[in-house]
């Protein structure tokens, strides 16, 4: 009993000292994102987007979307798409082996007719059975690719990228709206740095309760179901806070796969997107710095604060854990693939910094988390405890956890003053409170299911996304 005992003395010496490092480095990463910002708001204007959008010379840009089984919404989706306000993209739809009439639905839309198509397969997928061009000179800048399905997305995205002729491309769902200057704003890091850029990333809103009009953002709402409501804080503590300082260290990891602006040629090199990753986006970023540190080429990866995509996100319990569960498993997934790289002097901050971080501050939060509950169980049943102590602590805890996430509403919307009123902001700063309680114990649930799945190697499923649509403005 006394082993046991000082056993668990040892784990609470050993929590307290992570959580103190957590809190200084979510600190830094506060002071980080606030630079970050603030230089990318100061700086915004040294090229204008209407020079690029105006510009016969600028860079082309192809626009990969997946879609399996989209046909209730893909032709809406597709018209949405095509709307960027740009001289030279094109839009590629990947109809993945859809079982529906996706493929259909887009032959009659846009008078799809099949074509002879020089297709280089740079990068292994599953066979393309052909390409399809719109009769319809409207539609000249749509190419709709079908293929066999390789029961993931980054199968589809690599026949994509083998279809696509431009040397940059946008890789997003087929469900996302993008805001229409969204290629002028991701391609300006590509044309402002002499440092060569291998990737670029943007803000992602969620779309639930949104209404659109003719394919745009017509007004933005904050959700109005559980699920939404807590994923909503999650995107602004993520893309806004996390991902924006890391930015600016040219420390980021991940450009998420809803919406990121790629350097062909450097993903092609480093072998496209692994069809059998379940953190798809992630794994190719790790790649690509991989390949890039191994050259010894200075590269950046950037990223920009402004909300350029909308998304659904899950509503439903089933869907959002079985979404939860598979990030979970592709963090590990990653991790442990290129775990050579761990601590690698070779790969610069690669191996020494981020990956690193992820590993401590990202897999192992859940863990411990778990082991802090049996270790307070068995002080409270074997043991005495100094319940005012463990009252502070945990008051502190709560405390900086809310004050993270006021922190990116305040800077959301110091930026953006995304929602349509003041009832809806107050809503929004109410789930803060809520949501260490409510929403975080089902996130630590999910991230560990996805990582027994991950150690007993069951079998991979991606499963469906159900979709509610785009809610329409009435004329």
């Amino acid at each position: 009993m006394i082993t046991l005992e000082n056993t668990i003395r040892k784990f609470e010496i050993f929590t307290a000292f992570y959580s103190i490092s957590y809190i200084l480095i979510y600190l830094l990463l506060a002071m980080l994102s606030y630079l970050a910002i603030k230089s990318y708001y100061n700086s915004k204007y040294y090229l204008h987007k209407d020079i690029l959008i105006k510009s016969n010379h600028t860079l082309g840009v192809s626009i990969i979307a997946p879609a399996y089984n989209e046909a209730f919404t893909i032709v809406y989706n597709v018209k949405s798409l095509l709307l960027q306000d740009y001289p030279k993209f094109e839009v590629i739809i990947i109809n993945d082996g859809s079982t529906d009439d996706t493929l259909q639905k887009l032959i009659d839309e846009f008078s799809l007719v099949k074509v002879d198509f020089f297709y280089q397969e740079k990068i292994t997928t599953k066979p393309v059975k052909g390409h399809y061009k719109s009769t319809n000179p409207v539609y000249a800048k749509l190419l709709i690719v079908d293929k066999e399905n390789g029961k993931s997305k980054a199968d589809a995205s690599n026949a994509g990228i083998n279809s696509a002729k431009y040397s940059l491309f946008i890789c997003t769902d087929v469900d996302c709206i993008l805001r229409k200057d969204t290629i002028a704003m991701l391609t300006k890091p590509f044309i402002e740095n002499t440092t060569k850029v291998i990737a670029t990333g943007a803000a992602i809103r969620i779309s639930n309760s949104c209404i659109f009009k003719d394919g745009m953002l017509y007004k933005s709402h904050y959700p109005d179901t559980f699920f939404p409501r807590f994923q909503e804080l999650e995107y602004l503590r993520s893309f806004l806070f996390g991902r924006m300082a890391w930015s600016k260290t040219n420390c980021l990891l991940l450009v998420s796969g809803g919406l990121g602006m790629f350097d062909k040629a450097t993903v092609i090199e480093a072998g496209g997107y692994w069809h059998q990753s379940l953190g798809e986006d992630m794994e190719l970023i790790t790649r690509m710095r991989r390949l890039m540190h191994e050259k010894k080429e200075a590269f950046l990866i950037k990223y920009i604060p402004e909300s350029l995509c909308w998304t659904e996100v899950p509503s439903d319990n089933v869907i959002f854990l079985r979404q939860r569960v598979r990030w979970a498993r592709g963090l590990v997934q990653t991790l442990y693939l290129h775990k050579k790289m761990f601590l690698n002097p070779k790969y610069g901050k690669t191996g020494l910094i981020i990956l690193p971080h992820y590993f401590f501050f990202e897999f192992f939060v859940p863990i411990l988390e778990l082991l802090g509950v049996i270790v307070l169980t068995v002080d409270i049943l074997f043991f005495s405890v100094n319940y005012e102590f463990l009252f502070i602590v945990s008051v502190f805890v709560y405390l900086f956890y809310t004050t993270i996430t006021l922190i990116s509403i305040y800077l959301d919307q110091l930026v953006h003053r995304q929602y349509s009123s003041i009832r809806e902001l107050s809503t929004l700063i109410i789930m803060v409170f809520l949501e260490p309680i409510l929403y975080h114990p089902i996130n630590v649930y999910a991230s560990l299911k996805g990582y027994i799945h991950f150690l007993t190697n069951k079998e991979k499923k991606w499963g469906a996304m159900t979709r509610q649509g785009f809610i329409n403005a009435k004329e």
